[in-house]
């Protein structure tokens, strides 16, 4: 089986307060865009839409199959939300994007990436492998999904959120799943009009 190199650099817009961490991305055949949660099944895009505008459709491009790449930089940006993956490479072991079937083979260095976003006050895991690669690395209480916990991290208190996924087979309408969401991002809307 072979190992797969992460193919994205993490996200960090500038003021970034706001880091959210997935397991690794999807195979490059299951992308519709060139850029982090770029499965079109999968429902990230479609919950920021609800979040943000009430539209789960917002940043969706049906006709194409694909996302609005550059209006979600744009909000992520306004947002001060940054993105990455708790794994740098990994074997996947039925050809799958299911958390389940990667087996980690490097882990993302935990510690360097909330170094390089200084103003940062809240982290999100969105899947159960995400949560579980980072509590082991911090020795930290796992949260309930939809909760969160406190950490400390270089002597500044953060907070650990766990979030449902945002792919298709976790059992949760995109609604629902927006509802969790907004509790997290809501809190870093940036947004002043």
């Amino acid at each position: 089986m072979d190992i797969e190199s992460h193919p994205l650099q993490p996200f960090i817009p500038e003021g970034a307060r706001l880091l959210m961490l997935g397991s690794f991305p999807p195979a490059r055949r299951r992308w519709s865009m060139d850029f982090f949660y770029p499965n079109f099944q999968n429902d990230m895009w479609r919950i920021f839409g609800l979040v943000f505008y009430g539209d789960k459709g917002h940043f969706v491009v049906n006709e194409e199959r694909t996302f609005r790449r550059e209006e979600i930089i744009r909000l992520l940006c306004r947002e001060g939300i940054a993105l990455y993956d708790t794994a740098t490479e990994v074997i996947r072991t039925q050809n799958t994007a299911s958390d389940k079937d990667l087996q980690v083979v490097t882990p993302t260095d935990l510690d360097t990436l909330l170094q390089r976003i200084p103003m940062l006050e809240d982290v999100v895991t969105t899947g159960q492998k995400a949560t579980d690669l980072f509590t082991e690395h911090f020795q930290i209480a796992q949260p309930k999904v939809g909760g969160s916990v406190t950490f400390t991290f270089n002597g500044k208190e953060l907070r650990l959120w766990r979030m449902p996924s945002s792919s298709r087979a976790y059992p949760m309408k995109v609604e629902r799943k927006a509802e969790e969401y907004a509790k997290v991002l809501l809190r870093h809307d940036n947004n002043e009009s």
